[in-house]
């Protein structure tokens, strides 16, 4: 039972949630959206995704790139849209362009090309496509998408993309004043480093999605990895950052770098958290990856650790140091639609301990599910809800492992649940669900876990609906009520028999 009511707590919390949350705004990786400006009484809104989602320079020889403009409470596109898009890279225009498109889902090809000789990149850039007769803007007629072809993306790095409402509802419309908006995507370059070894080198890449990196260095006395990178560290510009993502790939072959192995993390000389470090032996089958991921919040914290000092400072440091090998505890969940999620923890964690859980979730083909969303809900074995995160803002695991540290007072079975919320920037129309069951003893014990999964539980949409609208005021107590006694009719939910006095 407790199961049951632990995922419709979690059912009701995701209802509550607006389809876009405040997390999404700032700097992004390979999509990102606007905060909203009020136009007519709507707050509307801009997103950018890139696909590739994961573009790296070299790699590919275009980009899609989707420019939505909708209204965030229905999240309904406007239509008839008039944009003027500008495309910059380190405050330095690459390119500016008006376009114009019917449904309010503008998408633009970006075909990067690295010849240009211009003081002024922008001058480089060429626009191909026709142009809609009224508003004077490139649109898709046909198959035919509109074409960006400059020296963008040839660099990898934070890029801004400024979009700029012009008209909306027709393409004789001008808007009183011009709506602007900025968003940012992250295109990832890989450079490349050596370890010197007696028989040779061990090849390392450095895959940044920020700004060059410099200084590769090796400390062969404890195995350690440092480099360095442009950063400005002023508090005001901190504030506009999401993320900072560097990846350090080593093979899978170089034992101080194997799997096996535990790793703590250092930027400027502080410890990152444990959620800024993740491990992927999953996405090749030659290196294992090492990412940082360090967000906004953690940013400002290393600030804080260092002192008002530090705001002037113009570089980021990053080091990483192997500790040796570790063992795990760990189950697996499925969900509803076939996914799964593993659950880890190291064996020198256990009760009386905040324990780092580490989740890494799959698709059905068993490939890591990356830039996933989701919740989480934990409870202890007298049935009490000890934890809960994603509810109200969802979580983000771009790489698709991250950690929740959680404490745990005593020894026992637990019980965990999880919800799949969306991708990206977009929510599910039906998020999906699982829990189980699991063991948690002494540190350093070694646990045989044998989950013990629920059945597969089927929540209809119009019940969802009922929970947001309920939570709205949209809809009376009494329709609401009814969707809960149609779950405890259908065995969805059961209550426990009382005592009559």
């Amino acid at each position: 039972m407790y199961h049951k009511i632990i995922i419709l707590t979690i059912l009701l919390g995701l209802a509550c949630i607006p389809l876009f949350s405040d997390d999404v705004f700032g700097h992004g990786l390979g999509a990102d959206q606007a905060p909203p400006i009020d136009f007519g009484g709507m707050l509307v809104t801009v997103s950018t995704v890139m696909s590739p989602a994961d573009f790296t320079v070299g790699e590919v020889d275009r980009a899609n790139l989707k420019v939505r403009f909708f209204d965030q409470g229905t999240n309904t596109n406007l239509e008839s849209v008039t944009y003027r898009v500008q495309i910059f890279q380190a405050g330095e225009l690459l390119a500016r362009e008006i376009f114009f498109d019917k449904d309010g889902e503008l998408n633009i090809q970006i075909r990067p090309q690295k010849e240009c000789f211009e003081s002024q990149p922008w001058r480089c850039t060429i626009y191909q496509g026709a142009r809609e007769p009224i508003s004077g803007g490139l649109y898709e007629r046909g198959s035919g998408v509109p074409v960006i072809q400059g020296p963008i993306f040839i660099k990898g790095g934070l890029y801004n993309i400024s979009v700029v409402i012009e008209g909306a509802t027709s393409p004789k419309t001008l808007v009183a004043e011009p709506l602007e908006f900025n968003t940012f995507v992250s295109i990832a370059q890989d450079q490349y480093f050596s370890i010197p070894k007696a028989y040779g080198a061990i090849p390392v890449t450095i895959k940044t999605y920020y700004d060059d990196v410099s200084n590769f260095e090796f400390k062969k006395s404890d195995k350690s990895i440092s480099f360095q990178m442009p950063f400005d560290w002023a508090p005001d510009y901190i504030d506009l950052v999401a993320v900072v993502h560097q990846e350090v790939r080593v093979p899978k072959s170089y034992e101080p770098y194997s799997i096996e192995n535990d790793f703590v993390g250092y930027v400027d000389g502080v410890q990152v958290d444990n959620r800024a470090l993740l491990v992927d032996p999953y996405s090749s089958e030659t290196q294992n990856i090492i990412h940082f991921l360090i967000t906004g919040s953690e940013l400002k914290r290393i600030n804080d650790v260092l002192g008002s000092d530090h705001y002037d400072s113009k570089e980021m440091f990053f080091k990483l140091v192997p500790q040796g090998q570790t063992t795990e505890n760990s189950f697996s969940i499925t969900f509803e639609n076939g996914y799964k999620a593993n659950v880890a923890w190291k064996r020198t964690y256990g009760a009386g301990n905040n324990i780092p859980f580490e989740l890494t979730f799959f698709d059905d083909n068993g490939e890591l599910l990356k830039d996933i969303n989701y919740a989480i809900s934990l409870s202890d074995p007298n049935g009490q809800q000890i934890y809960e995160a994603g509810i109200s803002v969802r979580i983000k695991a771009p790489e698709g492992i991250d950690t929740q540290t959680i404490y745990i007072l005593s020894e026992g079975m637990y019980s965990m649940s999880l919800a799949l919320t969306g991708t990206g920037i977009t929510n599910w129309e039906n998020s999906v669900f699982s829990d189980t069951t699991f063991e948690i003893g002494k540190a350093g014990e070694v646990l045989e876990q044998s989950p013990t999964p629920t059945a597969e539980t089927s929540i209809p949409g119009w019940i969802k609906n009922n929970a947001g609208w309920w939570a709205d005021g949209q809809i009376d107590d009494g329709s609401f009520v009814s969707g809960i006694q149609w779950l405890i009719t259908n065995g969805v939910m059961t209550i426990p028999p009382t005592e009559q006095g």
